[in-house]
């Protein structure tokens, strides 16, 4: 293969259209634009989104939802998934290391959901009263 024999596949490029040529082209006359109108006008054009007067879609349609900008740093762990840490005291940086919250994660609650079979010590990471009785129960504390 050589740089002068390069080319692109076959139907990769295609011929752009040459308007305005004469009847026989088939783009003649009007060039494609068709007999009069908005679109036949030169500098006719209209807002993106414009129905032709006609109600919008996006103002049709009611608005709904709304995204927290803080939930997306907040994560809940279950009670069993701290069976999976292999640390005596559980923090943010051991939970990062086994795999169970991301590295944008800044605040996470432990809940009671599922079995805990060690005693751990959570520091820094809220829990909730069931998870904290458990946790207890288990001869660990947590610290917050």
């Amino acid at each position: 293969m050589y740089l002068n024999t390069i080319k692109p596949a076959d139907g990769a490029k295609t011929a752009r259209k040459r308007l305005g040529r004469g009847i026989g082209s088939g783009l003649g006359k009007t060039a494609g634009r068709g007999h009069k109108g908005q679109h036949a006008r030169a500098g006719g054009y209209h807002k993106v989104g414009f129905e032709g007067g006609q109600m919008p879609i996006q103002r049709r349609l009611p608005k709904f939802g709304f995204r927290s900008t803080t939930e997306r740093f907040h994560d809940e762990i279950r009670l069993a998934e701290l069976n999976h840490v292999d640390a005596a005291v559980i923090d943010l940086a051991a939970l990062r290391a086994a795999g169970l919250i991301t590295a944008a994660i800044t605040s996470v609650k432990v809940i009671a959901s599922g079995k805990l079979a060690k005693a751990v010590t959570l520091k820094g990471i809220a829990a909730t009263k069931g998870a904290r009785a458990q946790i207890e129960a288990l001869g660990g504390k947590v610290e917050d």
